[in-house]
């Protein structure tokens, strides 16, 4: 099985990997073997639509060259192209779009017409629960899917379409597969959604991602706890301190700000300005001065003027955040932002991207000197040779951020080391367990 994509994704490829598992399916690493092959893509933007489909294409060689004798393809890419997507690739022999990743098996055992297209409405999906059978294909870490969906109308993404409006999954449903994670031997629980910070906005009573992460968190205070994807209007005061007030829950903020434009903001659909952005990352160091700061943004988005770029790479500057991924503008004819004026020639917006990435290299390489000479707990992952590990602090999050080199004789892959950093990279450290 082939997993592209985000961490939600990953969710839904372990959970089918755990149904086929109960099923008495066997799996291997070696697509040139594998009697069956399954593809969960990605198609947020055109980068992913991309990757997608190589993928797709590299591994329906097999279909001639090895043993495959069926070829699934799941997730975004058949949800938002559709049957559309069959017609192109007839190598397929199943499609299963969003709402359909849990009749995996069911597809395997009874297979359809070929290229058929199960597409149902992804708001049908049944929600996880913490009986849901599932294989982690971490090891020191997981990650705890606490909604799916989203309610926003940015303009710029297709999210709701592809994944459906926001369902939030109980607080004690969410507990028990914490607890089960933990006794596990997971350290690291990583909390995610579509739009985590609205966790429960739809329950009744509603309930907030505070009242989530503290029962998450005293379940065991020798467990990290982490959220992903918040957002500047539901990370409020509360949430801040709810983080403060948890040793274990990692003073880390991963808040998506797309652009500090006012004008740009509009026209994206996202509800606030540069002035509260600036409130909201000064309370947080106010209140967290150690705490580490990531964020997403776009360049190249409808209408972005010379001024508008260069408004946010100041801001940028001065509030240096530690982490900070950058996108350029993916269009399509399916987005609102498609009709706006003023597209941007991709050669700008390359450029733009260029500038923004340079600045935060040199930002980040900054923060990584000042790492030199502290002590941290690192979660050790993975033991790269003999004598050299590798793992993360508290600030730096799985996939999205740099790594820890730990040089050590007597580290344990899945444990937390204290490393005293010798060495800092443009995003990555080095150092030596004490």
């Amino acid at each position: 099985m082939s997993n592209l994509g985000c961490a939600r994704n990953l969710v839904d490829s372990e959970i089918m990997h755990g149904q086929l598992a109960a099923a008495g399916f066997t799996f291997t690493h070696d697509p040139s073997i594998a009697d069956i092959i399954i593809v969960n893509t990605c198609s947020f933007i055109a980068s992913a639509v991309d990757e997608s489909v190589d993928e797709i294409l590299e591994l329906a060689e097999f279909k001639k060259t090895g043993q495959c004798k069926q070829f699934i393809v799941a997730g975004c890419l058949p949800e938002r192209f559709r049957k559309d997507l069959a017609e192109s690739l007839p190598e397929v022999d199943a499609f299963l779009g969003t709402g359909a990743y849990h009749k995996i098996t069911q597809v395997l055992k009874h297979p359809p017409e070929k290229g058929s297209c199960l597409l149902p409405a992804p708001v049908d999906l049944p929600l996880q629960t913490h009986n849901t059978r599932r294989i982690p294909s971490t090891t020191a870490m997981a990650y705890l899917k606490a909604t799916e969906g989203c309610n926003r109308h940015c303009t710029y993404c297709m999210i709701p379409r592809l994944r459906g409006s926001l369902r939030s999954r109980s607080t004690e449903d969410i507990i028990a597969e914490a607890r089960h994670l933990i006794s596990s031997g997971f350290r690291e629980l990583v909390i995610i959604g579509q739009d985590t910070g609205c966790y429960g906005r739809d329950l009744s009573p509603d309930v907030n991602l505070s009242q989530l992460l503290e029962k998450v968190a005293d379940i065991s205070t020798d467990t990290w706890i982490r959220f992903l994807y918040g957002s500047p209007d539901t990370t409020d005061e509360r949430l801040i301190r709810t983080i403060a007030t948890h040793e274990n829950i990692c003073s880390y903020f991963d808040i998506p700000i797309q652009h500090v434009s006012s004008r740009i903001l509009k026209r994206m659909g996202r509800p606030y300005d540069e002035n509260v952005l600036r409130r909201l990352f000064d309370n947080i160091h106010e209140i967290i001065p150690e705490a580490a700061l990531r964020t997403t943004t776009m360049v190249g988005f409808p209408g972005e003027t010379d001024s508008d770029f260069e408004q946010m790479l100041n801001f940028i500057k001065t509030v240096k955040f530690d982490h900070l991924g950058a996108f350029i503008y993916s269009d399509s004819e399916e987005l609102p932002s498609h009709r706006l004026s003023g597209h941007i020639p991709a050669d700008v917006a390359e450029e733009r991207h260029h500038i923004l990435m340079s600045a935060q290299a040199e930002i980040s390489a900054e923060k990584n000197q000042n790492h030199v000479g502290q002590i941290y707990p690192v979660l050790v992952e993975e033991e790269i040779e003999a004598g050299l590990f590798s793992g993360r602090s508290a600030f730096q999050a799985p996939e999205v951020d740099g790594i820890v080199y730990i040089d050590s004789a007597d580290a344990v892959v899945g444990e937390f080391s204290d490393v005293k950093i010798t060495d800092a990279l443009e995003y990555d450290l080095r150092g030596e367990s004490i």
